[in-house]
Protein backbone atom coordinates (compact mmCIF):
# COMPACT_ATOMS: atom_id res chain seq x y z
CA UNK A 1 0.00 0.00 0.00
CA UNK A 2 3.10 2.24 0.60
CA UNK A 3 4.18 2.24 -2.58
CA UNK A 4 0.63 2.82 -4.17
CA UNK A 5 0.30 6.19 -2.06
CA UNK A 6 3.80 7.05 -3.26
CA UNK A 7 2.63 6.52 -6.97
CA UNK A 8 -0.33 8.29 -6.41
CA UNK A 9 1.41 11.84 -4.77
CA UNK A 10 4.70 11.52 -6.95
CA UNK A 11 3.27 11.63 -10.38
CA UNK A 12 4.11 14.74 -11.71
CA UNK A 13 7.22 16.55 -12.31
CA UNK A 14 7.64 19.11 -9.51
CA UNK A 15 10.94 21.60 -10.22
CA UNK A 16 12.03 22.44 -13.96
CA UNK A 17 15.41 21.85 -12.85
CA UNK A 18 17.28 18.64 -11.60
CA UNK A 19 18.96 19.06 -8.33
CA UNK A 20 21.52 16.26 -7.80
CA UNK A 21 22.88 17.01 -3.88
CA UNK A 22 20.68 15.09 -1.22
CA UNK A 23 17.49 16.53 0.31
CA UNK A 24 18.17 17.54 3.87
CA UNK A 25 15.13 16.09 5.28
CA UNK A 26 14.49 12.44 6.91
CA UNK A 27 12.52 10.37 4.64
CA UNK A 28 9.60 10.62 6.05
CA UNK A 29 9.55 14.57 5.67
CA UNK A 30 10.86 14.67 2.53
CA UNK A 31 8.01 11.91 1.36
CA UNK A 32 4.99 14.38 2.67
CA UNK A 33 6.75 17.79 1.14
CA UNK A 34 7.02 15.85 -1.78
CA UNK A 35 3.89 14.63 -1.80
CA UNK A 36 2.48 18.02 -1.38
CA UNK A 37 4.50 19.90 -4.41
CA UNK A 38 3.00 17.28 -6.57
CA UNK A 39 -0.03 17.57 -5.34
CA UNK A 40 -0.09 21.62 -5.77
CA UNK A 41 0.98 21.02 -9.59
CA UNK A 42 -2.11 19.56 -10.26
CA UNK A 43 -4.73 21.18 -8.17
CA UNK A 44 -4.29 25.00 -9.50
CA UNK A 45 -8.61 25.08 -8.86
CA UNK A 46 -10.83 23.89 -6.59
CA UNK A 47 -12.52 22.03 -9.42
CA UNK A 48 -9.06 20.56 -10.00
CA UNK A 49 -7.96 19.47 -6.33
CA UNK A 50 -11.54 18.18 -5.65
CA UNK A 51 -11.08 15.93 -8.63
CA UNK A 52 -7.19 14.96 -7.91
CA UNK A 53 -8.83 13.85 -4.15
CA UNK A 54 -11.02 11.88 -5.47
CA UNK A 55 -8.73 10.01 -7.50
CA UNK A 56 -7.04 9.31 -4.45
CA UNK A 57 -9.60 8.47 -2.55
CA UNK A 58 -11.19 5.74 -5.08
CA UNK A 59 -7.94 4.42 -5.78
CA UNK A 60 -7.72 3.54 -1.59
CA UNK A 61 -11.02 2.01 -2.19
CA UNK A 62 -13.46 4.67 -0.90
CA UNK A 63 -17.26 4.55 -2.77
CA UNK A 64 -18.54 8.00 -3.97
CA UNK A 65 -22.19 8.16 -3.18
CA UNK A 66 -24.31 11.04 -4.44
CA UNK A 67 -26.61 13.29 -2.95
CA UNK A 68 -29.30 13.06 -5.14
CA UNK A 69 -29.89 9.82 -4.43
CA UNK A 70 -30.26 7.36 -1.31
CA UNK A 71 -27.22 6.59 0.95
CA UNK A 72 -28.37 3.13 1.47
CA UNK A 73 -25.67 0.01 2.62
CA UNK A 74 -23.94 2.25 5.30
CA UNK A 75 -21.80 -0.17 7.19
CA UNK A 76 -19.00 0.03 9.77
CA UNK A 77 -15.95 -0.64 8.37
CA UNK A 78 -16.43 0.42 4.59
CA UNK A 79 -15.26 4.42 3.09
CA UNK A 80 -17.37 6.52 1.39
CA UNK A 81 -17.10 9.91 -0.37
CA UNK A 82 -19.34 12.70 -2.38
CA UNK A 83 -18.85 16.11 -4.01
CA UNK A 84 -20.68 19.29 -4.45
CA UNK A 85 -20.49 21.60 -6.99
CA UNK A 86 -17.43 19.53 -8.05
CA UNK A 87 -15.42 22.36 -5.55
CA UNK A 88 -16.40 20.71 -2.25
CA UNK A 89 -15.41 17.09 -1.47
CA UNK A 90 -16.48 15.39 1.74
CA UNK A 91 -14.75 11.76 2.79
CA UNK A 92 -15.94 9.73 5.43
CA UNK A 93 -14.21 6.16 6.97
CA UNK A 94 -17.18 4.72 8.84
CA UNK A 95 -14.96 3.00 12.37
CA UNK A 96 -15.78 -0.62 12.57
CA UNK A 97 -17.23 -0.71 15.67
CA UNK A 98 -19.41 2.62 15.07
CA UNK A 99 -22.77 2.65 16.60
CA UNK A 100 -25.06 5.27 15.11
CA UNK A 101 -24.86 8.33 17.82
CA UNK A 102 -21.38 8.01 17.94
CA UNK A 103 -19.30 10.87 17.13
CA UNK A 104 -17.68 12.28 13.51
CA UNK A 105 -13.97 13.13 14.15
CA UNK A 106 -13.39 15.85 11.16
CA UNK A 107 -10.93 17.32 9.78
CA UNK A 108 -11.89 20.19 7.69
CA UNK A 109 -10.49 22.73 5.16
CA UNK A 110 -10.89 24.69 2.05
CA UNK A 111 -10.12 24.01 -2.00
CA UNK A 112 -10.37 28.10 -2.50
CA UNK A 113 -7.66 30.52 -2.36
CA UNK A 114 -7.59 34.30 -3.55
CA UNK A 115 -6.93 34.88 -6.89
CA UNK A 116 -8.17 37.12 -10.08
CA UNK A 117 -11.45 35.57 -11.76
CA UNK A 118 -12.84 35.91 -15.31
CA UNK A 119 -15.76 38.60 -15.53
CA UNK A 120 -18.99 37.06 -17.62
CA UNK A 121 -18.17 39.56 -20.20
CA UNK A 122 -14.17 39.32 -20.27
CA UNK A 123 -13.78 40.70 -23.25
CA UNK A 124 -11.84 43.66 -23.75
CA UNK A 125 -9.53 46.19 -25.71
CA UNK A 126 -7.47 48.75 -24.65
CA UNK A 127 -4.59 50.70 -26.86
CA UNK A 128 -4.81 47.90 -29.48
CA UNK A 129 -4.16 45.06 -26.81
CA UNK A 130 -6.50 42.19 -25.97
CA UNK A 131 -7.32 42.61 -22.37
CA UNK A 132 -9.15 40.11 -19.72
CA UNK A 133 -11.50 41.77 -17.50
CA UNK A 134 -11.21 40.18 -14.42
CA UNK A 135 -12.66 40.42 -10.73
CA UNK A 136 -10.90 39.98 -7.41
CA UNK A 137 -11.85 36.64 -5.37
CA UNK A 138 -10.77 37.06 -1.76
CA UNK A 139 -8.49 39.14 -0.32
CA UNK A 140 -5.45 38.73 -2.04
CA UNK A 141 -1.97 40.67 -2.32
CA UNK A 142 -2.18 42.10 -5.52
CA UNK A 143 0.62 43.89 -6.08
CA UNK A 144 2.28 39.83 -6.66
CA UNK A 145 0.49 39.00 -9.54
CA UNK A 146 2.09 41.81 -11.10
CA UNK A 147 5.27 40.81 -14.10
CA UNK A 148 4.09 36.58 -13.62
CA UNK A 149 3.74 34.32 -16.48
CA UNK A 150 -0.10 33.79 -16.08
CA UNK A 151 -2.56 31.62 -17.56
CA UNK A 152 -6.46 30.25 -16.82
CA UNK A 153 -7.62 27.30 -15.77
CA UNK A 154 -11.21 26.32 -13.93
CA UNK A 155 -14.45 24.62 -15.05
CA UNK A 156 -16.18 24.93 -18.73
CA UNK A 157 -19.55 24.46 -19.24
CA UNK A 158 -20.19 22.80 -23.56
CA UNK A 159 -21.85 20.65 -25.34
CA UNK A 160 -21.06 17.32 -26.28
CA UNK A 161 -22.57 14.80 -28.47
CA UNK A 162 -26.04 16.37 -27.71
CA UNK A 163 -25.91 16.92 -24.26
CA UNK A 164 -24.60 19.63 -21.71
CA UNK A 165 -21.60 19.20 -19.58
CA UNK A 166 -18.92 20.07 -17.67
CA UNK A 167 -14.61 19.52 -18.37
CA UNK A 168 -12.26 20.70 -16.32
CA UNK A 169 -9.24 22.44 -18.22
CA UNK A 170 -5.90 24.02 -17.28
CA UNK A 171 -4.13 26.11 -19.34
CA UNK A 172 -0.23 25.13 -18.55
CA UNK A 173 1.17 27.45 -20.90
CA UNK A 174 1.72 30.93 -19.84
CA UNK A 175 -0.84 33.49 -21.81
CA UNK A 176 -1.85 36.32 -19.62
CA UNK A 177 0.23 38.87 -18.13
CA UNK A 178 -0.29 41.98 -16.05
CA UNK A 179 2.26 44.17 -16.63
CA UNK A 180 3.69 46.88 -14.52
CA UNK A 181 3.93 50.38 -14.87
CA UNK A 182 7.84 50.76 -15.55
CA UNK A 183 9.01 53.65 -12.22
CA UNK A 184 10.04 56.04 -14.78
CA UNK A 185 6.33 56.70 -15.07
CA UNK A 186 5.60 56.73 -11.48
CA UNK A 187 8.61 58.04 -9.49
CA UNK A 188 7.09 57.81 -5.90
CA UNK A 189 5.27 54.22 -6.41
CA UNK A 190 7.79 52.73 -3.72
CA UNK A 191 6.80 54.89 -1.14
CA UNK A 192 3.02 54.43 -1.81
CA UNK A 193 2.05 51.74 -4.04
CA UNK A 194 -1.64 51.12 -4.91
CA UNK A 195 -3.08 48.63 -6.76
CA UNK A 196 -6.73 49.81 -8.31
CA UNK A 197 -8.20 46.15 -9.01
CA UNK A 198 -10.45 47.50 -11.88
CA UNK A 199 -7.87 49.49 -13.43
CA UNK A 200 -4.66 47.82 -13.07
CA UNK A 201 -5.32 44.23 -12.71
CA UNK A 202 -6.66 42.97 -16.39
CA UNK A 203 -3.99 40.68 -17.67
CA UNK A 204 -2.78 41.30 -21.41
CA UNK A 205 -3.79 38.46 -23.76
CA UNK A 206 -2.55 39.48 -27.06
CA UNK A 207 -1.07 42.42 -29.25
CA UNK A 208 -4.42 43.50 -31.72
CA UNK A 209 -2.32 43.02 -34.40
CA UNK A 210 -0.97 40.04 -34.24
CA UNK A 211 -4.52 38.62 -33.75
CA UNK A 212 -5.53 40.12 -36.66
CA UNK A 213 -3.44 39.02 -38.46
CA UNK A 214 -3.60 35.43 -37.71
CA UNK A 215 -6.74 35.77 -38.92
CA UNK A 216 -5.77 37.12 -42.34
CA UNK A 217 -6.04 34.45 -44.83
CA UNK A 218 -8.07 31.90 -43.17
CA UNK A 219 -11.81 32.85 -44.70
CA UNK A 220 -13.88 33.75 -42.03
CA UNK A 221 -12.65 32.82 -39.14
CA UNK A 222 -12.93 35.50 -36.69
CA UNK A 223 -16.84 36.29 -37.66
CA UNK A 224 -17.57 32.43 -37.29
CA UNK A 225 -16.15 32.61 -33.54
CA UNK A 226 -17.80 35.67 -32.66
CA UNK A 227 -21.13 34.01 -33.77
CA UNK A 228 -20.89 30.90 -32.24
CA UNK A 229 -22.84 29.19 -34.46
CA UNK A 230 -25.52 32.14 -33.99
CA UNK A 231 -27.74 29.82 -31.97
CA UNK A 232 -29.22 31.53 -28.89
CA UNK A 233 -27.68 29.13 -26.86
CA UNK A 234 -23.98 30.41 -27.95
CA UNK A 235 -24.75 33.88 -27.37
CA UNK A 236 -22.46 33.47 -24.73
CA UNK A 237 -19.15 33.25 -26.78
CA UNK A 238 -20.14 36.57 -27.94
CA UNK A 239 -18.72 38.23 -24.55
CA UNK A 240 -15.16 36.64 -24.79
CA UNK A 241 -12.22 36.96 -26.97
CA UNK A 242 -12.23 34.41 -30.20
CA UNK A 243 -8.33 33.97 -28.99
CA UNK A 244 -9.25 33.17 -25.47
CA UNK A 245 -12.00 30.65 -26.50
CA UNK A 246 -10.11 28.66 -29.44
CA UNK A 247 -7.22 28.12 -26.70
CA UNK A 248 -9.70 26.58 -24.40
CA UNK A 249 -11.55 24.63 -27.39
CA UNK A 250 -8.03 23.25 -27.91
CA UNK A 251 -7.61 22.36 -24.85
CA UNK A 252 -10.33 20.27 -24.55
CA UNK A 253 -10.47 18.90 -28.09
CA UNK A 254 -14.13 20.34 -28.72
CA UNK A 255 -15.39 23.26 -31.00
CA UNK A 256 -15.46 26.44 -29.99
CA UNK A 257 -18.93 27.17 -30.84
CA UNK A 258 -19.38 24.28 -28.35
CA UNK A 259 -19.02 26.40 -25.48
CA UNK A 260 -21.32 28.09 -23.22
CA UNK A 261 -19.88 29.49 -20.51
CA UNK A 262 -17.21 29.17 -17.89
CA UNK A 263 -15.63 29.43 -14.59
CA UNK A 264 -11.93 30.50 -15.02
CA UNK A 265 -9.35 31.94 -12.53
CA UNK A 266 -6.12 33.42 -13.21
CA UNK A 267 -3.18 31.17 -12.22
CA UNK A 268 0.33 31.52 -12.28
CA UNK A 269 2.10 28.91 -14.08
CA UNK A 270 5.24 28.38 -12.14
CA UNK A 271 5.31 24.75 -10.77
CA UNK A 272 5.13 24.48 -7.23
CA UNK A 273 8.79 23.09 -5.51
CA UNK A 274 11.31 22.50 -2.70
CA UNK A 275 13.26 25.52 -2.05
CA UNK A 276 15.72 27.05 -0.03
CA UNK A 277 19.53 26.52 0.59
CA UNK A 278 18.60 23.40 2.31
CA UNK A 279 15.73 22.67 0.49
CA UNK A 280 13.50 23.08 3.86
CA UNK A 281 10.60 25.23 2.41
CA UNK A 282 7.80 24.73 -0.01
CA UNK A 283 7.85 27.16 -2.59
CA UNK A 284 3.77 27.72 -4.48
CA UNK A 285 0.79 29.46 -4.64
CA UNK A 286 -2.28 28.46 -3.24
CA UNK A 287 -0.90 27.06 -0.07
CA UNK A 288 -3.96 27.87 1.53
CA UNK A 289 -5.50 26.00 1.79
CA UNK A 290 -4.30 23.61 -0.14
CA UNK A 291 -1.36 22.36 2.19
CA UNK A 292 -4.27 21.32 4.76
CA UNK A 293 -6.47 19.28 1.50
CA UNK A 294 -3.26 17.25 0.90
CA UNK A 295 -2.28 16.59 4.74
CA UNK A 296 -5.59 15.64 5.58
CA UNK A 297 -6.35 13.39 2.78
CA UNK A 298 -2.97 11.54 3.09
CA UNK A 299 -3.61 11.17 6.63
CA UNK A 300 -6.75 10.16 6.28
CA UNK A 301 -5.35 7.23 3.84
CA UNK A 302 -2.69 6.35 6.44
CA UNK A 303 -5.04 5.97 9.50
CA UNK A 304 -7.02 3.07 7.61
CA UNK A 305 -5.24 0.61 9.08
CA UNK A 306 -6.97 0.92 12.30
CA UNK A 307 -10.31 1.70 11.16
CA UNK A 308 -11.33 -1.49 12.00
CA UNK A 309 -10.80 -0.47 16.52
CA UNK A 310 -12.84 2.87 15.71
CA UNK A 311 -16.32 3.37 17.04
CA UNK A 312 -16.54 6.89 15.51
CA UNK A 313 -16.18 8.29 11.82
CA UNK A 314 -13.37 9.80 10.29
CA UNK A 315 -14.20 12.53 7.97
CA UNK A 316 -12.07 15.42 6.07
CA UNK A 317 -14.22 17.99 4.61
CA UNK A 318 -12.94 20.08 1.87
CA UNK A 319 -14.69 23.45 1.58
CA UNK A 320 -15.11 26.07 -1.21
CA UNK A 321 -15.86 29.69 -0.50
CA UNK A 322 -13.63 30.33 2.50
CA UNK A 323 -12.08 33.29 1.28
CA UNK A 324 -14.63 35.14 0.54
CA UNK A 325 -17.21 34.03 3.74
CA UNK A 326 -18.00 30.39 2.85
CA UNK A 327 -21.79 31.68 1.90
CA UNK A 328 -22.63 28.92 -0.16
CA UNK A 329 -23.66 25.70 -1.17
CA UNK A 330 -20.25 24.01 -0.67
CA UNK A 331 -19.13 26.45 1.59
CA UNK A 332 -18.50 25.63 5.29
CA UNK A 333 -22.17 27.97 6.29
CA UNK A 334 -23.65 25.35 4.25
CA UNK A 335 -25.83 22.29 5.22
CA UNK A 336 -22.68 20.18 4.34
CA UNK A 337 -21.39 19.17 7.50
CA UNK A 338 -25.40 19.05 8.93
CA UNK A 339 -26.05 16.71 5.78
CA UNK A 340 -23.19 14.63 6.60
CA UNK A 341 -23.53 13.52 9.78
CA UNK A 342 -27.36 12.86 9.89
CA UNK A 343 -26.85 10.75 6.54
CA UNK A 344 -24.08 8.99 7.59
CA UNK A 345 -25.86 8.55 11.32
CA UNK A 346 -29.56 7.50 9.72
CA UNK A 347 -27.76 5.41 7.08
CA UNK A 348 -26.05 3.24 9.30
CA UNK A 349 -29.11 3.15 11.45
CA UNK A 350 -31.09 1.79 8.69
CA UNK A 351 -33.65 -0.43 9.77
CA UNK A 352 -32.90 -0.58 13.10
CA UNK A 353 -34.12 0.84 16.27
CA UNK A 354 -34.70 4.58 16.12
CA UNK A 355 -34.88 6.89 18.99
CA UNK A 356 -35.26 9.92 17.36
CA UNK A 357 -32.15 11.74 19.05
CA UNK A 358 -29.39 9.71 17.36
CA UNK A 359 -27.95 12.60 15.34
CA UNK A 360 -28.12 15.45 17.99
CA UNK A 361 -26.34 12.78 20.21
CA UNK A 362 -23.46 12.44 17.56
CA UNK A 363 -23.26 16.11 17.39
CA UNK A 364 -22.34 16.80 20.83
CA UNK A 365 -19.99 13.35 20.47
CA UNK A 366 -18.18 14.76 17.63
CA UNK A 367 -14.72 16.97 17.05
CA UNK A 368 -14.02 19.35 14.62
CA UNK A 369 -10.15 19.90 13.96
CA UNK A 370 -10.37 23.22 11.34
CA UNK A 371 -7.19 22.78 9.80
CA UNK A 372 -6.10 26.41 7.58
CA UNK A 373 -2.65 27.92 7.11
CA UNK A 374 -1.40 29.76 10.20
CA UNK A 375 1.10 33.15 9.97
CA UNK A 376 4.81 31.89 11.12
CA UNK A 377 7.13 34.58 12.74
CA UNK A 378 8.39 36.93 9.51
CA UNK A 379 11.98 37.89 10.15
CA UNK A 380 11.47 41.62 8.88
CA UNK A 381 8.26 42.17 10.56
CA UNK A 382 9.06 40.57 13.92
CA UNK A 383 7.00 43.43 15.28
CA UNK A 384 3.67 41.92 13.78
CA UNK A 385 3.13 39.50 16.28
CA UNK A 386 2.23 39.06 19.68
CA UNK A 387 5.11 38.12 22.01
CA UNK A 388 5.67 34.62 23.01
CA UNK A 389 2.92 33.73 19.77
CA UNK A 390 5.16 33.89 16.92
CA UNK A 391 5.13 30.24 14.89
CA UNK A 392 8.56 29.51 13.30
CA UNK A 393 8.96 27.29 10.28
CA UNK A 394 9.85 23.38 11.33
CA UNK A 395 8.61 23.35 14.65
CA UNK A 396 4.70 21.94 14.22
CA UNK A 397 1.21 22.10 14.29
CA UNK A 398 0.24 25.69 15.63
CA UNK A 399 -3.37 25.81 17.42
CA UNK A 400 -4.75 29.62 16.77
CA UNK A 401 -6.84 31.36 19.69
CA UNK A 402 -9.31 34.44 19.69
CA UNK A 403 -11.14 35.84 22.32
CA UNK A 404 -13.89 37.22 19.92
CA UNK A 405 -13.90 33.78 18.59
CA UNK A 406 -12.79 34.65 15.27
CA UNK A 407 -11.46 31.19 16.19
CA UNK A 408 -13.66 28.68 17.66
CA UNK A 409 -10.39 27.24 20.15
CA UNK A 410 -10.95 26.58 23.60
CA UNK A 411 -8.92 25.45 26.63
CA UNK A 412 -10.55 22.15 25.95
CA UNK A 413 -10.38 21.19 22.64
CA UNK A 414 -6.79 22.72 22.12
CA UNK A 415 -5.90 20.74 25.60
CA UNK A 416 -6.98 17.33 23.57
CA UNK A 417 -5.48 18.20 20.41
CA UNK A 418 -2.52 19.26 22.10
CA UNK A 419 -2.46 15.66 23.89
CA UNK A 420 -2.57 13.84 20.69
CA UNK A 421 0.69 15.07 19.44
CA UNK A 422 2.22 15.30 22.88
CA UNK A 423 1.96 11.55 22.90
CA UNK A 424 3.83 10.91 19.93
CA UNK A 425 6.68 13.17 20.53
CA UNK A 426 5.06 15.82 17.85
CA UNK A 427 5.33 19.54 18.88
CA UNK A 428 2.30 22.42 18.54
CA UNK A 429 2.83 25.78 18.61
CA UNK A 430 0.56 28.65 19.67
CA UNK A 431 -0.74 31.92 17.97
CA UNK A 432 -3.19 34.49 18.94
CA UNK A 433 -3.04 37.94 17.12
CA UNK A 434 -1.80 41.22 18.81
CA UNK A 435 -4.18 43.10 20.79
CA UNK A 436 -3.98 46.18 18.86
CA UNK A 437 -4.43 44.44 14.89
CA UNK A 438 -7.73 42.89 13.46
CA UNK A 439 -7.76 38.84 13.29
CA UNK A 440 -8.80 36.58 10.39
CA UNK A 441 -11.02 33.94 10.76
CA UNK A 442 -11.90 30.49 9.08
CA UNK A 443 -14.39 27.59 8.95
CA UNK A 444 -13.88 26.84 12.44
CA UNK A 445 -16.59 29.36 13.64
CA UNK A 446 -18.72 29.24 10.81
CA UNK A 447 -19.22 25.00 11.00
CA UNK A 448 -19.28 24.86 14.83
CA UNK A 449 -22.17 27.62 15.21
CA UNK A 450 -24.19 25.76 12.79
CA UNK A 451 -23.65 22.32 14.45
CA UNK A 452 -22.55 22.46 17.93
CA UNK A 453 -19.36 20.55 17.61
CA UNK A 454 -16.57 21.16 19.81
CA UNK A 455 -13.96 22.94 17.77
CA UNK A 456 -10.32 23.02 17.22
CA UNK A 457 -8.58 25.60 14.90
CA UNK A 458 -5.24 24.65 13.69
CA UNK A 459 -2.88 25.54 10.56
CA UNK A 460 0.89 24.91 9.29
CA UNK A 461 2.45 28.35 9.85
CA UNK A 462 3.43 30.32 6.48
CA UNK A 463 5.06 33.39 5.10
CA UNK A 464 3.41 35.88 2.31
CA UNK A 465 -0.22 34.57 2.79
CA UNK A 466 -2.37 35.12 -0.22
CA UNK A 467 0.49 36.49 -2.32
CA UNK A 468 0.88 34.87 -5.44
CA UNK A 469 3.80 32.57 -4.23
CA UNK A 470 3.66 31.78 -0.45
CA UNK A 471 6.13 29.86 1.64
CA UNK A 472 6.03 27.29 4.17
CA UNK A 473 8.37 24.84 6.14
CA UNK A 474 8.74 21.21 5.00
CA UNK A 475 8.75 19.18 8.38
CA UNK A 476 5.78 20.85 9.45
CA UNK A 477 3.76 19.17 6.47
CA UNK A 478 4.78 16.09 7.99
CA UNK A 479 3.81 17.23 11.45
CA UNK A 480 0.87 17.80 10.19
CA UNK A 481 -0.16 14.44 8.57
CA UNK A 482 1.53 12.84 11.73
CA UNK A 483 -0.60 14.97 14.14
CA UNK A 484 -4.15 14.65 12.12
CA UNK A 485 -3.01 10.52 11.95
CA UNK A 486 -2.73 10.81 15.83
CA UNK A 487 -6.39 12.79 16.29
CA UNK A 488 -8.00 9.93 14.59
CA UNK A 489 -6.23 6.94 16.47
CA UNK A 490 -5.63 8.43 19.97
CA UNK A 491 -8.62 10.81 20.25
CA UNK A 492 -11.33 8.46 21.73
CA UNK A 493 -9.44 7.76 24.94
CA UNK A 494 -7.15 10.41 25.35
CA UNK A 495 -11.10 12.80 25.06
CA UNK A 496 -12.67 9.77 27.57
CA UNK A 497 -9.94 10.28 30.56
CA UNK A 498 -10.70 14.14 30.14
CA UNK A 499 -14.24 14.15 30.13
CA UNK A 500 -14.75 11.69 32.83
CA UNK A 501 -12.61 13.85 35.19
CA UNK A 502 -14.83 17.10 34.78
CA UNK A 503 -17.67 17.90 36.77
CA UNK A 504 -18.89 19.97 34.20
CA UNK A 505 -20.68 19.02 30.79
CA UNK A 506 -18.73 20.16 27.71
Amino acid sequence: REANLEERFFGVASHPISIKKPIKMAQGQAREAEGLVKYLNECWTPFHAVQVTARLLREAGFKQLKERERWEGLAPGHKYFYTRNESAIVAFAVGGKFKPGNGFRVIGAHTDSPCPKLKPVSKDVKAGCLMVSVQNYGGGLWYTWFDRDLSVAGRVVHKSGGKIKTSLVAVRRPILRVPSLAIHLQRGVNDNLKVNFQQHMSPFLATSIKNELNSVGDGDRESKKAKGGSEAGDKGVLQQHPLLLDILAKELNIEQADILDFELQVCDTQPSCIGGAMEELVFSGRLDNLAHCYTSTRALLDSLGSLGEDDGVRVIALFDHEECGSCSSPGAASTLMMDTVKRVTLGVLGSGVCRGDEVEIALQNSFLVSADMAHALHPNYADKHEPQHGPKFHKGVVIKHNANQRYATNSITATLFRECGRKRGLPCQEFVVRSDMGCGSTIGPIVTSKTGIRTVDVGIPQWSMHSVREVCGCDDIDYAVKHFVAFWEDMPKIEKDLLDSMDVIV
